[in-house]
């Protein structure tokens, strides 16, 4: 019933068209959250005591990190890392593309989340980048539908 419904409520232009954006955007999603987790863990990394990107130490404090270089590193290859597989795997139209981009979702969600908890401090970015990963989960589950070939 629910293709039937389709159907009839989008014609078939609007609905590749509808189909269209939500790829782009799910592209610029994951593509924001791998390339700006990627330059901001290497930043981070080469100077763990975070002065590059005007970070205290003190935030640190009552977490398992004496300096930003092992959180840098999780950025990089864990959040950024996934994300830039979901991108190159969207680029190239791969049958997995859907379910990097929502493993990298969930993994940008968890990742602000633990943050939030571990520092007990909140920043806007927080708030960017866990809007980011929820909206690239909700657009990724969409398209990873039968209907989104």
């Amino acid at each position: 019933m629910k293709h039937r419904l389709t159907k009839y409520l989008f014609p078939v232009k609007a609905h590749k068209l509808y189909l269209q954006q939500m790829k782009t955007v799910l592209f610029i999603l994951i593509s924001f959250v791998a390339f700006t987790a990627i330059a901001s863990g290497l930043l981070i990394i080469s100077k763990p005591d975070g002065s590059i990107l005007h970070l205290q130490l003190g935030v640190l404090s009552g977490t398992p990190f004496n300096n930003f270089l092992i959180p840098g590193i999780i950025l990089v290859t864990i959040v950024g890392g996934t994300n830039l597989i979901a991108v190159f795997f969207s680029m190239q139209n791969h049958p997995g593309r859907y379910a990097w981009a929502i493993a990298g979702g969930l993994i940008t969600c968890g990742w602000i989340v633990v943050q939030i908890l571990l520092i007990n401090t909140f920043y806007w970015l927080q708030f960017l980048y866990l809007a980011a990963g929820l909206s690239t989960l909700l657009v990724a589950y969409q398209l990873k539908g039968k209907w989104a070939a």
